[in-house]
């Protein structure tokens, strides 16, 4: 399915220390067992695919593994962190507590160069949901030479209670991508609930009280 491998990929910076980490580890593990092991793909721990990935070419196993990976590391570096956790977004997918929340991702049926990837919050009125999508959608597309994909769509699930008015922001920096070719700008201080980071590498959030 991808051009190229994974692993031959050249390495991400990661950012060691995350305002928004609490100090608590970004691998994966615990000394709990509340999280699944780093590169594991466990179907009743992840979301099931919802509408915006039906009739799609959805990832699982390896693939999912294999993207979600490289995710993880752009978060990092862009510091798309879930507040209230303390830990980078992409861990939601591993966090065993939380089994119905996290992205899954389909590739677009009509152009194999598009990514379709669906975000499920953790509830239904999840206030962080908003920065947390825009946050990735910014990760994905800024740093699109990191993955296959021309295009990283990004949608939330209709679970959400404010689904359609995010979804509709998301359409419209998509849209405004397409035709610039360059992620929209985030205003300074907006986006409350992440430490997503602009293209000039500040933060441009701040941290949900919730």
């Amino acid at each position: 399915m991808f051009g190229k491998s994974y692993w031959t990929l050249r390495d991400v910076a990661r950012i060691t220390m995350n305002p928004f980490s609490s100090g608590r580890s970004t691998d994966g593990s615990d000394s709990e067992g509340s999280f699944d092991a780093p590169g594991s793909f466990v179907p009743e721990h992840v979301p099931e695919p919802g509408a915006f990935l039906e009739g799609h070419d959805v990832l699982e196993g390896e693939e999912h593994v294999a993207f979600h990976d490289v995710t993880r590391d752009l978060f990092e570096e862009r510091g798309v962190y879930d507040a209230t956790f303390g830990y980078n977004l992409a861990r939601l997918n591993l966090d065993r507590r939380h089994p119905e929340a996290g992205y899954r991702y389909a590739v677009d049926a009509d152009d194999p160069t598009v990514l379709r990837a669906e975000f499920s919050p953790t509830t239904e009125f999840c206030p962080q949901a908003d920065a947390l999508v825009k946050g990735s959608f910014r990760a994905w597309n800024g740093l699109s030479d990191r993955h296959e994909y021309d295009l990283v769509r990004v949608r939330v699930r209709p679970s959400h209670h404010q689904s359609e008015s995010l979804n509709g922001t998301l359409e419209s920096l998509e849209a405004q991508y397409l035709e610039s070719g360059e992620v929209p700008a985030e205003p300074v201080g907006s986006g409350p609930g992440t430490g997503a980071k602009g293209e000039d590498g500040d933060e441009t959030s701040v941290q949900s009280p919730f």
